[in-house]
């Protein structure tokens, strides 16, 4: 297999690197035109467009919103019949994410100032929230506990998924994980029309405050037309790791890992860094050997030939450096004393310490959220957690004394921007 093997002594590496990282996922004028139109079908005529577009794209034969609806009942029987064994390790799962983003909780603050006048931040919960959820050649019930339970420790009261069912194919794991992760109301819709539902509300699907959850390239322009409507998660690009390794680890192990996120799809990004030449050599070798196991082979291989890298650099500060630069959405530190080497780690969406943390084990079950920044976004942004399902609102109650004491400042300011109403305002309190 072709796999690109960079070295940061030859000339114009980094700009070779940017070259290999550049991924844009835009939606092309045809996409564009379609998400438009769907949106404002759905937004002008509600449940009997989504009933078309599912029968459309998903080769349903609905004739009204009800065969399209699953209430509680379902998502139980779906619970109780799933083998014991994956009902334990989705509760597992569950109850670990539960834990860990019980510590990203904000709470309301305030301080009382010494003339009496207090201010603070009131923290309150979404209303309600939005949750997509892919079907078809995918099902991701793990994506399910990742986008559901924040937000149900956050105290959003009402979380409505959305989950396409082609065919009529319904994933019982997935309707197992909404039941586990307090999902209120699911129903089998998809695409762009999904999200308009969310959107805008139809006569059914009731209208909500964000909408959260992986798609297709129609469901993230859809996302990114009505945002501004609703808030959103992100618009993500493919997956992505980055390991870096000292030599040390099993070269089966690395390799492995990168295929880990190779699997995803054609577009996904495995990149390992190392100071040592002759391991690279080894995972090379590894990949050659154990790609042949993959039951998505193909998938792996186009990646890794595409977009793929084995980075050599010269030792292990500068794989820091490579590692900032990239930004990467999962990043291992495959190292001896990870703790130290990961507080030199400014731009990443998780990192993964230690030759025995493998990615995998944060994609389902270690606690942290697997919904990450991609595509450089790392650098400004951070993983999906409780404090997106939450607001804050500044608070402020100005004392007798307060109120004359700012009054004076804010009239000033005010005067200066020529704002006379925003001044007197502040003025009728000042005290003479």
């Amino acid at each position: 297999m072709d796999i690109k093997r960079l070295n940061s002594t030859d000339a114009g590496f980094w700009s070779e690197l940017d070259q290999l990282l550049d991924w844009e996922g835009v939606s092309d004028e045809a996409v564009n035109t379609t998400v438009k139109n769907i949106l404002r079908d759905v937004r002008t005529r509600g449940d009997a467009a989504l009933v078309e577009y599912t029968n459309q794209f998903d080769r349903m034969s609905a004739t009204g919103m009800a065969e399209l609806t699953l209430d509680m009942d379902r998502l139980e029987a779906a619970l109780d019949n799933i083998p014991a064994e994956t009902r334990e390790a989705l509760e597992t799962a569950a109850q670990r994410l539960r834990t860990y983003h019980a510590h990203q909780k904000m709470e309301s603050w305030s301080y009382t100032e010494a003339d009496g006048t207090l201010l603070g931040q009131q923290v309150t919960p979404l209303d309600r929230v939005g949750l997509y959820v892919p079907g078809g050649k995918a099902t991701y019930p793990s994506s399910v506990l990742m986008n559901a339970i924040p937000a149900h420790v956050a105290g959003v009261e009402e979380i409505i998924m959305v989950v396409p069912t082609p065919d009529g194919e319904v994933n019982e794991m997935v309707l197992a994980a909404a039941r586990i992760a307090g999902v209120s109301r699911v129903f089998t819709l998809g695409g762009a029309q999904a999200v308009a539902a969310l959107a805008y509300g139809t006569e059914t699907v009731p209208p909500v405050d964000k909408i959260v959850g992986p798609g297709n390239i129609y469901v993230a322009t859809a996302k990114s037309m009505v945002f501004g409507r609703v808030g959103i998660d992100m618009i993500a690009g493919p997956s992505e790791i980055l390991v870096v390794c000292d030599g040390k680890t099993d070269p089966d192990w690395i390799a492995m890992d990168l295929f880990s996120q190779a699997e995803h799809d054609e577009d996904a990004q495995a990149i390992l860094v190392s100071p040592d030449a002759a391991f690279l050599d080894q995972v090379k070798a590894s990949i050659d050997r154990l790609v042949q196991e993959m039951e998505r082979q193909t998938i792996i291989e186009t990646s890794l030939s595409d977009r793929g890298a084995l980075i050599e650099v010269k030792d292990m500060d500068e794989a820091i450096a490579v590692a900032n630069h990239i930004a990467p959405e999962h990043l291992e530190l495959s190292i001896d004393n990870p703790e130290a080497t990961a507080k030199q780690i400014r731009h990443a969406g998780a990192i993964f310490m230690g030759r025995y943390t493998a990615e995998a084990i944060g994609d389902y079950c270690a606690g942290p959220n697997h919904v990450l920044p991609t595509s450089r976004t790392a650098r400004f942004s951070s993983p999906l957690g409780v404090y997106d399902f939450q607001k804050r609102s500044s608070l402020i109650m100005c004392s007798a004394d307060g109120a004359s004491t700012l009054g004076k400042t804010a009239s000033v300011l005010a005067r200066g921007e020529s704002l006379t109403a925003h001044a007197r305002s502040a003025e009728y309190r000042i005290k003479d």
